[in-house]
């Protein structure tokens, strides 16, 4: 299933500020920490804490986001169905993306071991 250019605008233009919160609840709800989601959120974007916590103020969109991160080398390893779209599907380089990081928080929610979530080749 790919995905429409309705729907590829719609999380373009959607703010990271506004989706945020519901990543901390769902990661904390399942017993894991705010710590471990900017964990995750630093290995896909190479955000730190300082520059997340900046553009969660800047209100940016996920476009600006993800123009602004440094996607890991690894992300394409991020494979499977996040909100009904199979990741390796998904034609536009944003909408992967956003989905790239919505399946990484569904992992940690889940329960995964961080060393699975973050790819690790060793």
């Amino acid at each position: 299933m790919t995905t429409t250019p309705k729907h590829d605008e719609r999380i373009a233009t959607m703010t990271f500020a506004s989706v945020y919160p519901h990543y901390v609840t769902k990661v904390e709800k399942k017993g894991r920490t705010k710590a471990e989601l900017h964990q995750v959120i630093r290995w896909l974007t190479g955000f730190d804490d300082v520059r997340l916590q900046e553009l969660i103020i800047e209100n940016v969109t996920f476009k600006t986001f993800f123009e602004q991160a440094t996607i890991n080398p690894n992300a394409h390893l991020i494979k499977g169905v996040i909100c009904g779209y199979r990741i390796e599907d998904i034609e536009t380089p944003l909408t992967k993306e956003v989905r790239y990081l919505d399946k990484l928080v569904d992992e940690l929610a889940k329960g995964r071991k961080m060393e699975k979530i973050l790819r690790s080749t060793s």
